[in-house]
Order: C-alpha cells, then sequence, then structure tokens
C-alpha cells in the first residue's frame, strides 16, 4: 500500500527528505544550517522543510548509525514522535555523547525518518487483567 507524504520547503537551502536506497524503511533528513554541538551538550537542529503525514500515520524521527558510530552523535529522544496534524517545521534534536565538538554543515543527513501507521484504540478503565506467561515479570525477567 502506498500513501503521499507532502512535503513543504521553506528554506532555500531544503532538501527533500530521501532513501539511500531502494527498500530502505528511513527517509534521509538534512540540515539547512552548519552547526557546532559541543561535547556533551544537545542542539536543535532545522531542517527547513513542512510536512502533512497521511492519514492514520507518524513519523518517527532515528538516528543515524554512522553518526553514532563515527561521532556518537544520536538523537535525542529516539525515537522522536511527529503528529500527524503538525504543520510546523520539522527540527531535530541531536545530542553529542562524544568528547570532542561535532559540526552539524549545510546539507549533511542528520537523521532518518519512517513512516508508520498509528493505530486508534478506545480506553477502557478495568480492575482485572486477564493472565499471561510472563505475568508482572519486568527488567531482566526473560534471562540471566
Amino acid at each position: 500500500m502506498e500513501f503521499t507524504l507532502k512535503i513543504n520547503l521553506i528554506h532555500e537551502d531544503a532538501k527533500m527528505p530521501n532513501r539511500a536506497n531502494e527498500g530502505d524503511a528511513g527517509l534521509d533528513i538534512f540540515s539547512v544550517e552548519e552547526k557546532i554541538v559541543k561535547a556533551g551538550e544537545t542542539a536543535l537542529i532545522s531542517t527547513g522543510i513542512q510536512m502533512e503525514l497521511p492519514k492514520g500515520t507518524e513519523a518517527q524521527i532515528r538516528p543515524r548509525s554512522g553518526l553514532a558510530l563515527k561521532h556518537a552523535v544520536t538523537v535525542l529522544n529516539s525515537p522522536g514522535t511527529i503528529d500527524e496534524g503538525y504543520r510546523g517545521e520539522l527540527k531535530i534534536i541531536l545530542i553529542n555523547h562524544g568528547k570532542e565538538d561535532f559540526k552539524v554543515e549545510k546539507h549533511m543527513r542528520i537523521a532518518q525518518m519512517v513512516i508508520a501507521p498509528v493505530l486508534q484504540v478506545t480506553l477502557e478503565q478495568t480492575n482485572t487483567l486477564t493472565n499471561s506467561d510472563r505475568g508482572q515479570g519486568g527488567f531482566g525477567s526473560s534471562g540471566k
């Protein structure tokens, strides 16, 4: 099934998100600015795009593995969720876990975006839940 993702370029240096390879889940997202992300700090990076998501979907903003491996730079609230109704500029929160400052360059691929379906559920308050094999087993309960 194919949907249309409408993209509005609102900055003269904005680039359309794109897939590096056919069949990739993520669309590369590009910076429209140069900015230093100091070691141990965060920065909000402008992309120069707005979008209109298809009905019943969300955009998940995820890190790029190359930036994480080579520079210890990642998306802070990963995955970040963009709701269907949001129409503002897409901005990416990067954090530099490295020991050296990191320079974001104009047109650099800074994140990837995956479009995913969202289930709309009806909430029902209850005092009882059905049993399961796992039960209340939490952190570390499935192994050693």
